[in-house]
């Protein structure tokens, strides 16, 4: 077999190929050089005509000379996964089991700086990119058919200053991370109701939840956000600085850049609430709806209550014969 040998730490050639490909005598030969001193290597073979094929902005295939690929991906401190890699088909599943979406690559971001590799690879040779925050979309938008997948929810650090009541939250983070480390101290941010969704897409959405009407829509609470734009660059985004650029990501529609990082105000809450669902029949539904309308009435501004119909959810407080009834 033909080619150029090569060394490279494990976890980029463990993306690029399989160490399959080396002979076993050449790589027998390699391992008692380089294997007992450095464990992180692996001996690998680069073929020079094989590339990856990505999908570009235009709509067609196009062609990555894999030794620029190894480039980028020397450049990354995340995982870089190909769909022949060992934990692709978890990093591709999504909220939404129903959507069966396979990109080209997976880039498991560690941190910003990945980003800007990221951004600025995909604008070098104009391909097709998506963002996968926690995945929550309902439409399946964090991935793309043969692109790059920016994923960030390797990204999940939070700190926060009780005093000042400001909260800095990552963009991998989910609602319930953020309840965790703020009802520590007593604080929210009005977020949405489902623990397992990413802040990102809620925040940057809009953002309604049980907090909402107390507090506005999680859009309202930003303060400042960390975002890389179209060019690859790194900026700061608040009513002081890049003020029109925070603007449009608070509702000026999207594309604008991606949010590596978000600064929320924080509020007063719990960390005890009274709030909880009050269930009844379907059958009741006609005038439990009257009632219902009439005590909102008389109800404060701040307080939420919503109506819903379905059947029972599989909650640990509902008897098994409820979860099967529409409700």
């Amino acid at each position: 077999m033909k080619g150029q040998f090569s060394i490279r730490p494990k976890r980029i050639f463990s993306t690029l190929a399989s160490k399959q490909l080396v002979p076993p005598s050449a790589k027998r030969s390699l391992d008692s050089i380089y294997g007992s001193a450095y464990p992180w290597l692996e001996i690998n073979q680069r073929s020079d005509d094989m590339n990856i094929h990505i999908m570009g902005l235009n709509g067609q295939r196009k062609d990555i000379n894999k030794q620029q690929f190894e480039q980028y991906t020397i450049s990354i401190r995340g995982d870089v996964l190909l769909p022949e890699t060992a934990g692709y088909a978890e990093a591709r599943t999504i909220w939404n089991g129903m959507i069966d979406i396979s990109p080209a690559v997976i880039v498991r971001c560690s941190g910003a700086a990945d980003v800007v590799t990221t951004i600025q690879f995909a604008r070098k040779y104009e391909l097709l990119i998506s963002l996968k925050g926690g995945g929550h979309n309902i439409a399946g938008s964090a991935l793309c058919n043969g692109g790059i997948t920016l994923d960030l929810s390797s990204m999940k650090g939070i700190s926060v200053d009780p005093s000042a009541r400001i909260a800095r939250v990552q963009s991998g983070v989910c609602l319930g991370d953020i309840d965790h480390e703020t009802q520590r101290f007593g604080l929210a941010v009005p977020t949405g109701i489902n623990s397992t969704t990413g802040i990102a897409g809620l925040a940057l959405g809009g953002g309604y939840g049980w907090l909402s009407r107390a507090f506005g829509h999680t859009v309202d609470n930003i303060i400042s956000a960390d975002l890389v734009d179209a060019q690859g660059e790194f900026l700061h985004v608040s009513e002081q600085e890049n003020s029109e650029l925070f603007w449009a990501i608070r509702g000026g529609s999207g594309n604008f850049g991606v949010v590596t990082q978000f600064e929320f105000k924080l509020h007063p809450v719990g960390p005890t609430v009274f709030g909880g669902p009050v269930v009844f029949p379907l059958s009741q539904a006609k005038s439990i709806l009257r009632k219902y309308r009439e005590l909102a009435k008389s109800m404060p501004d701040k307080a939420s209550c919503w109506p819903v119909m379905r059947k029972a959810p599989p909650f640990p407080f509902f008897l098994l014969s409820i979860t099967v009834s529409p409700l």
